[in-house]
């Protein structure tokens, strides 16, 4: 079909539709952000039990009967639900998460993170981007179905996506509750709202924490303070050694490549990433590959006294939580290992080091050269009315090579809401625009009439 010229036009007879209800999606949304569905361990588990429980409730709500709670050993719910397939129609799975990131008022809130608010076009308050927003986009795409499915659809929405999760371990022994001919995943986004794109890519993570220790215990400074090593000075000069001069990491070995695909302009990283006017960028090669295709290391975490607490005493033992971000296509393990190689390499003064709480997670390449994916392709520009790019993502979603091992003929599509220019997605003041709601349900929902109009080859 070609969108734009039949009399009546599919998209705007869709949107229509969708507008007509698009108030209680906002409503639902609300409803889900006033949950603090924070999955970390020391959280309280029943406020992500009782998310699982609204996010299965409001698909049943959308049309979808069947939703319930699936349980994950050793982790929280996911939330399923199935539709059958027309005979000889393909089966699409739509995939979200429910958990969230932790949010404190403190942390730079405008408002309370956990009442939503909504200002300028916007809804603001915890997981209405990520991914809340996933979860009422598929049910209103169900709901814009209206009960008439062209295709199967199943529903997927995890509850451990921010934490270390289980439900990769369940899909590797239970790969028939993930059979599908195409991945719909929600959890993307564009660099700004209103300008369409399909993530190709994403990079893989590892971490570890780097321990130092120089001492049996604290010791005054100025009676000590000369030949014995600070742990806390000892930390700060190995981790001096992950970048170079020019920013760049300095971890030898690691792999990158140069991205090819859309262009990400220097002008716009620096105001969507909110760098402060002179501060430089760092590193080298385009602003695409630094983002998309090439490692990136940081300290995400450090104990050690709090100025406040302050007192002249030489440091026994200071930690460290390092994060490597390593390109599509990498080996996680063995990334990992040149990190911590790297890391006691580069231990000052023969400090005691100790590595532990390792991770380690791939990135992804989506496959991109099926009949679905042009479909989607196709489908978005015409609700957008613009071309479509192809962009990477410097995040990760480890379930996604999972996914792809157990269900190795599906093609994938990622998508959704967020935006980078001011979704603020982990941060304080995280926000949706409602537009996108809109667009992403109209689109989601063509999309599926369109695959049950052709069946997808089996590759």
């Amino acid at each position: 079909m070609k969108y734009g010229n039949p009399d009546p036009d599919p998209v705007e007879a869709m949107k229509r539709n969708v507008r007509s209800f698009l108030p209680e999606v906002i409503g639902d949304l609300k409803e889900l952000i006033v949950v603090p569905s924070v999955a970390f361990p020391g959280y309280p588990a029943e406020p992500v039990r009782r998310m699982a429980a609204a996010t299965a409730d409001l698909l049943r709500r959308s049309g979808l009967p069947d939703a319930g709670l699936l349980e994950i050993p050793g982790g929280y719910p996911a939330v399923t639900g199935d539709i059958a397939a027309p005979p000889g129609a393909p089966t699409v799975l739509m995939y979200a998460h429910y958990d969230v990131q932790p949010a404190r008022n403190e942390d730079g809130w405008e408002t309370d993170p956990w009442t939503p608010v909504i200002r300028d076009g916007r809804l603001y308050g915890r997981g209405a981007a990520d991914n809340k927003s996933g979860i009422a986009t598929i049910a209103g795409t169900i709901r814009a179905l209206s009960g008439s499915f062209p295709v199967g659809i199943r529903v997927i929405i995890e509850g451990e996506e921010e934490t270390a999760g289980h439900l990769g371990t369940f899909a590797e022994t239970h790969p028939e509750l993930f059979r599908c001919d195409l991945f719909i995943i929600t959890d993307m986004g564009k660099m700004v709202a209103g300008k369409p794109v399909l993530s190709t890519t994403l990079r893989g993570e590892v971490s570890c924490v780097v321990t130092i220790k120089t001492l049996a215990h604290a010791v005054h400074s100025g009676v000590f303070g000369g030949p014995a090593p600070d742990a806390l000075v000892a930390l700060i000069r190995m981790l001096a050694t992950l970048h170079d001069e020019h920013g760049d990491v300095a971890i030898a070995g690691l792999h990158s490549f140069p991205w090819s695909g859309t262009g990400f302009s220097e002008d716009m990283y620096r105001r969507l990433s909110g760098l402060i006017d002179g501060v430089d960028t760092i590193g080298s090669g385009s602003i695409s590959s630094r983002l998309w295709s090439k490692p990136s290391v940081t300290v995400i975490g450090i104990d050690a006294p709090a100025v406040r607490d302050a007192s002249n005493i030489l440091i026994p033992l200071a930690r460290a939580r390092i994060s490597l971000r390593i390109a599509p296509g990498a080996d996680p393990q063995h990334e990992l290992g040149i990190l911590t190689d790297h890391l006691r390499a580069h231990a000052p003064w023969n400090v005691q080091v100790e590595l532990s709480e390792f991770h380690a997670s791939p990135g992804f390449i989506c496959p991109t050269g099926g009949h679905g994916y042009e479909m989607a392709r196709n489908v978005m520009e015409a609700v957008y009315r613009r071309p479509v790019q192809e962009i990477g993502g410097g995040g990760s979603i480890p379930l996604m090579n999972v996914l792809k091992r157990v269900v190795p003929e599906a093609e994938f599509i990622l998508w959704g809401c967020e935006d980078n220019e001011r979704s603020r997605i982990h941060g304080a003041n995280e926000s949706v625009d409602l537009g996108e709601l809109e667009r992403m349900i109209v689109t989601q929902a063509l999309l599926l009439q369109e695959l049950g109009k052709q069946v997808i080859p089996s590759r």
